[in-house]
Parts: C-alpha cells; sequence; structure tokens
C-alpha cells in the first residue's frame, strides 16, 4: 500500500452554519498516516515521509485497531504545561536513530489524536461521507494509553472561544457529508485559528531586488528603553497599497547599524530606524521567544515607545 498526501482544510475567518457542520480542536502537532496490512504496521507524515521509527508507543498498529487491515489519519500530539505544543512534537519527529527515539518517548510522550479511518479491511472508505466513516472509526478503535477518538462538538463558536482561551491553535470545521480526497483541499474542511495581536516596531525589512518590502523585522521595548526583537512578519491583511506604503516608510528611514540589541547581524536586511508601527498578529510565542506565525494586519500612527514587552511575554534572547 502506497502512503497518500491526506485531504487538508482551508483557512476560514467565518463559521458555517447548517445542521451538517461540526466542529473539532485543531490539534497542533504533526499529522500522521498510520497503515496496517498483511500484519505490517507503518506511519507517514503528511509530506509521505515514513514516521515509524520517532513514534514507538504508536507504531504497532494492531495494538489499537479490531481490523486486519486500515489507513488512520490523526495529528501526533505532544504537551507542555498542560496544552499541545509543537515544539515539543517536534523533538520527537526530528529523530533519526532508533536508541534516540527510545529516550524521547520517555522525555516527550505523544498521543495519537484520530479523527478518520480511510481503508479498513480491504476497502477504501474514502467514497463514504464523513459521518459514516466517524461511525466506522469509533467502531474500528480499540482503547489504548496514547490513542484517542478526536470528538465532535455541534457549537463551533463556543468550542472556538474554548481553545483561544486555552491558548490552543483553533478549530477545525468539517461538513459530515464530505467525502475524503487524498491530496486535495477545499471548502469542505474548514481550519479557523485564534490569534492574539499587539503592536511591534520595524528595526529592519527583507526587500525583493525591485526594492518592495516582503517581511518586516519587529521589535518590542523594554523598561530600559531597548529594542528586543521578536520576529519577522510577512503577509496579512495588507493590500497591495498597504505593502506599497509600508515599503515607502522604511526606504524614508534607513540606517547603517541594527536597531536591536539582541541581534546585530542579519545578511541582507535594510535596517530601519525604529519610528514604524504595525499591527501583527501571531499564534503564541515561540520557545526562541519569538512569534509564531506572525502577520501584519496594518500601520498604525502611534509611539514606537508604546510597544513594549509585557510582564508575562518571555524575554527575547
Amino acid at each position: 500500500m502506497q502512503p497518500i498526501v491526506p485531504f487538508e482544510p482551508i483557512r476560514t475567518e467565518t463559521f458555517p452554519e447548517g445542521p451538517n457542520w461540526v466542529a473539532q480542536v485543531k490539534w497542533d502537532g504533526v499529522r500522521i498516516l498510520a497503515y496496517l496490512e498483511d500484519g505490517q504496521s507503518s506511519l507517514f507524515n503528511r509530506r509521505r515521509h515514513e514516521r515509524t521509527l520517532q513514534y514507538p508507543e504508536i507504531h504497532d498498529v494492531t495494538a489499537y485497531v479490531r481490523a486486519k487491515s486500515v489507513v488512520l489519519d490523526g495529528e501526533v500530539v505532544a504537551f507542555a504545561a498542560g496544552r499541545p505544543s509543537f515544539y515539543q512534537v517536534m523533538r520527537r519527529d526530528s529523530v533519526q536513530r532508533r536508541d534516540r527515539a527510545l529516550t524521547r518517548m520517555r522525555e516527550v510522550p505523544v498521543c495519537y489524536m484520530v479523527f478518520d479511518i480511510l481503508y479498513r479491511d480491504g476497502r477504501w472508505l474514502t467514497d463514504e461521507p464523513l459521518a459514516v466513516r466517524q461511525q466506522l472509526l469509533a467502531q474500528t478503535l480499540a482503547p489504548h494509553p496514547n490513542v484517542w477518538m478526536v470528538e465532535n462538538e455541534t457549537d463551533a463558536k463556543a468550542l472556538f472561544r474554548a481553545v483561544c482561551a486555552e491558548h490552543m491553535e483553533g478549530i477545525v470545521l468539517k461538513d459530515l457529508t464530505s467525502r475524503y480526497l487524498p491530496g486535495g483541499k477545499d471548502g469542505r474542511w474548514r481550519k479557523k485559528k485564534c490569534y492574539r495581536d499587539r503592536l511591534a516596531v520595524v528595526g529592519g525589512c527583507t526587500l525583493r531586488s525591485e526594492r518592495r518590502a516582503v517581511s518586516a523585522w519587529l521589535g518590542l521595548y523594554d523598561g530600559q528603553g531597548r529594542l528586543w526583537y521578536i520576529g519577522q512578519a510577512g503577509t496579512g491583511r495588507l493590500t497591495e497599497h498597504g505593502w506599497s506604503a509600508l515599503t515607502q516608510a522604511v526606504l524614508a528611514w534607513p540606517r547603517h547599524t541594527s536597531p536591536f540589541c539582541n541581534l546585530t547581524q542579519a545578511p541582507g536586511v535594510l535596517w530601519v530606524e525604529p519610528r514604524i508601527v504595525v499591527r501583527v498578529a501571531y499564534t503564541e510565542w515561540a520557545p526562541g521567544h519569538t512569534l509564531r506565525q506572525a502577520s501584519i494586519q496594518a500601520q498604525v500612527p502611534v509611539s514606537p515607545l508604546q510597544c513594549r514587552l509585557q510582564p508575562d511575554d518571555p524575554m527575547p534572547v
């Protein structure tokens, strides 16, 4: 059996309405498809790269299914401080040696959050509606300490508020009548992410050859007036006109040295006087104390000194 590319949701900012729509937690982990055929188990990620070695606690698919052959779709998740941590699961996913995988298994436990079944006992189920596949999945999964079936919720807005309050990634909205299209991506599945936003100062910029801004290098001030680099941000809700205006602004305030106290050199960056303020959307602070999935929403006419590190922010390094 050849590994397949999984069906993907599209991004949405709205909640679809109707009795056929359900919502699920969007687990912030690694997309993994589990295969069982002729007594042999294997795990593959969305790019069809094998991950059987990396996750010893779930690599034996026979331990958690009531079937002779199966293909499951789900997310491998690790936790930190009681919530899913993409960075912790990547510690597992990057392992290349079996002995190291066993060590990491003890250091970073994972769960396999299964949300779909594509094949069972010689029959492909991808043409069945999601509601039928979920019934078959519930019948197929056997109890296992590291494997869980993802539950449906009918109140998508309430679920979204709850996961955002817990600083989780977001939700996935699914049409119960939808078929599963391997390698597909359309509106039958939709993802809505939780974003936080804040003001940040532009201290540098990456330009295209025609001197067009493509990303901004952002900073926040501390109580001593030092500007700390907190990451880069690219396209967001800025229109073409917005990017042109931002480009003109950064080109008007060039400088020879970095304004950041924790980042003095970066090849190809145009350093900028810290006078430009933008509103940035992001999902969380990354372990390197930069903003994850940051995107510029707007240029804001306020004082740069309003862009400050807060007491609960991690101190950049």
